[in-house]
């Protein structure tokens, strides 16, 4: 009997955990414990490093899984297996991204849009993005490394010789010497140096009461002259000597006659320089050329560059997204912004094409819109204008149409930023708020929601920006212009 029930006992285990693994696995399933999926498929030309039940993401957010891989057609066709609170559109797109250079890959989609009907269980996703390969990657690879063995050959034959040996340790050589000379140079220069200083300080010590003695001997002479003005004159040397000085003073009636004809042309306006003092054309010319100079240098003097370099972490879409700012002020209350952002979610594009066609079986006028996801920077020019504790903004915000407004607090150290912007991009226009703060002079925290009106796409964000001051760059920009003027041609 205690046997029995020993086996009782057992089976009763076998079947409660049974039971207990049976409810686990239908909660857990992702084939069985979620009611209301659909399926939908595509057709790829390569399906190289996708796996049976792996992830399928939109904007790095996973929202499906792959239901299976087969044949068909001589493509690869892919069922996806979507979250049903997850819909897609008519104009969706499906694309395959490398995951990790081990040849491991996922597959990505986009939603599409709105105004397009839903795809139901069992419909194709016809939009396809390629990208490329590892196959094409190794390519790449493999003719950069040509290029570097080509490269390398040369320098062997260049260096590798015994000449070109002989070559470099001439070279070393005069180089070595050249910098013994340059030595040798300034030693000698050193000792000149401090041999003239030492000669200064001694004429300078002693030059006081040689100064004096100088001085003493010119009131000698001038108290003997004075004496010998004051005579009869019959000297023979006296005589000479006042008629030399007559004729200096002929000389110089003379030098100042052509002085005063010179002087009178120019009261006249002839000449260069009389057109320049009477020429009131010409005088209003060069006046506002100097003006303009005068203009022209004093706003590159007050101009201030400001350099942000920034980078915020999407909590939700797992990614980092870098910026880098230049902010061009010519005054307190206006400057002009220039960004160049690297977003990893890329930038979409729209084209609506309208369609007519007298194809029976298709409407006869229809639309269709593609969608295509690049891997492009975005940028931003805006001009600011500060008014108050307020800043407006008005421009290009990442490659679309946008206005911004900013609230600046506790001595500019804490802004409140709003933008909006993608009008065309999207249905509904992209609107952010970012709130920042300058805890450590020139570093600033920053925080706040992305895609505010659209909850699909809802992210939030912390990031920091260096923020500083280069007075070496606005020395630069004069010339900015004309060497990209020069690299054109």
């Amino acid at each position: 009997m205690a046997k029995v029930s020993q086996a009782a006992k057992v089976g009763l285990f076998v079947l409660l955990s049974g039971s207990a693994t049976y409810v686990v696995w239908r909660t857990v399933s992702k084939e069985v414990g979620v009611n209301g999926n659909y399926t939908v498929h595509a057709h790829i030309k390569d399906a190289t490093g996708l796996a049976l039940h792996s992830r399928v993401t939109i904007a790095g957010i996973a929202v499906g899984s792959i239901d299976s891989i087969k044949l068909e057609g001589g493509a690869a066709r892919i069922d996806v297996k979507m979250d049903k609170n997850v819909p897609l559109y008519q104009n969706a797109t499906l694309g395959k991204k490398s995951a990790s250079l081990l040849g491991e890959s996922t597959i990505v989609l986009t939603g599409g849009t709105e105004d397009q009907p839903k795809l139901k269980d069992g419909d194709e996703i016809h939009a396809i993005t390629e990208s490329a390969s590892m196959e094409d990657i190794t390519n790449s690879v493999a003719k950069i490394a040509q290029r570097v063995e080509l490269v390398a050959d040369q320098l062997a034959n260049s260096i590798g010789t015994e000449k070109g040996g002989q070559d470099m340790r001439a070279i070393l050589d005069n180089l070595a010497q050249a910098t013994d000379a340059i030595n040798v140079t300034v030693r000698e220069n050193r000792s000149v140096i401090h041999d003239a200083l030492e000669r200064v300080d001694r004429i300078t010590v002693n030059g006081e009461p040689e100064m004096a003695s100088i001085l003493e001997n010119v009131r000698v002479i001038t108290e003997d002259v004075r004496k010998l003005t004051a005579s009869n004159g019959q000297g023979t040397d006296v005589q000479g000597t006042v008629t030399n000085i007559n004729q200096a003073s002929k000389s110089l009636n003379d030098a100042l006659g052509h002085i005063d004809n010179i002087s009178k042309g120019i009261d006249e306006g002839h000449g260069t320089i009389g057109r320049l003092t009477k020429d009131e054309t010409l005088i209003n010319e060069v006046q506002g050329v100097v003006e303009g100079v005068n203009d022209y240098v004093g706003g590159i003097t007050r101009l201030q560059t400001v350099v942000g370099l920034r980078a915020d972490y999407n909590f939700l879409a797992n990614t980092i997204k870098s910026y880098v700012e230049l902010r061009l002020q010519p005054r307190e209350d206006k400057y002009y912004v220039i960004e160049l952002i690297n977003d990893p979610r890329g930038k979409t594009n729209f084209t609506q094409t309208d369609v007519d066609t007298t194809n029976p079986n298709l409407p006869s006028h229809y639309r269709t819109i593609t969608t295509t996801t690049t891997d492009a920077f975005r940028f931003s020019l805006q001009f600011a204008k500060t008014m108050g504790p307020f800043t407006g903004r008005f421009g290009i915000k990442e490659s679309t149409g946008g206005f911004g407004l900013d609230l600046h607090l506790l001595n500019n150290r804490f802004e409140l930023q709003q933008d909006l912007f993608g009008f065309g991009e999207e249905i509904d226009p992209r609107y952010r708020v970012t709130i920042a703060y300058e805890f450590i002079h020139r570093l600033w925290l920053l925080g706040g929601v992305d895609h505010v009106f659209t909850g699909s796409e809802r992210d939030y964000f912390l990031g920091l920006q260096l923020r500083f001051t280069d007075e070496d760059l606005k020395t630069i920009l004069p010339f900015a212009g004309g060497a990209a003027a020069g690299t054109s041609k």
